[in-house]
């Protein structure tokens, strides 16, 4: 059954049975913009770009690598990135991820601590003007999903008037990976920034 995400939510990243995950896929969900034609008459979508991207640090909290659309697989193969979604649904919700990350917690390297999730709205469309956009943590493959543990929605509500925003942090403590969910808007514009923010606030 999965949680519906609160701010600040950290959840442990066993299955019902008891057992640890091993691979954890991160999705967005998002639709284009409806916008009204002149007097109400008629409509057209507008396309919209969100971009998911991972950003891995060391137990130093030192950045190791950002996988991303112009970088869609980690150097050791165990973060992968779905590829980039540029317009969101155009003939409303289709019930499927537009982007997938997909990590696999047992590949990242002894030396890997923090995998860190962002989405940046490459356009500068506002969070508040998508009519839908949800962000859901299971287990499986980005074809395959196993069990959704966590999701929750960006659209309207506290994120209005942004672009960016910090999804959440795996973070691992005495060998256990857990994950804290920030959902927590930026004032950031761009990626670059969007991690930067994540190494000054969020580890």
């Amino acid at each position: 059954m999965a949680i519906n995400l609160e701010k600040g939510q950290r959840i442990s990243l066993e299955k019902s049975n008891g057992s640890k995950l091993q691979n954890i896929c991160v999705g967005i969900n998002w639709g284009a913009i409806e916008k009204k034609g002149l007097f109400g008459f008629g409509s057209s979508k507008e396309a919209v770009d969100l971009d998911a991207s991972c950003a891995i640090y060391d137990d130093q909290k030192q950045l190791i690598e950002v996988v991303y659309f112009g970088n869609l697989k980690s150097k050791n193969g165990a973060v992968k990135h779905s590829g980039d979604d540029l317009t969101g649904d155009m003939g409303g919700d289709d019930g499927l991820d537009n982007e997938v990350i997909s990590v696999d917690l047992g590949g990242l390297g002894a030396n890997v601590t923090y995998v860190a999730f962002v989405l940046n709205s490459f356009r500068g469309q506002d969070f508040g003007s998508i009519p839908f956009a949800s962000i859901r943590v299971y287990e499986g493959t980005p074809k395959r999903v196993t069990e959704e543990f966590a999701k929750y929605n960006i659209s309207g509500g506290g994120f209005a008037g942004h672009v960016s925003m910090v999804l959440g942090v795996f973070y691992k403590r005495n060998g256990e990976w857990k994950f804290n969910a920030i959902g927590e808007p930026t004032k950031d514009r761009k990626l670059q920034e969007t991690v930067q923010t994540v190494t000054q606030k969020y580890l």
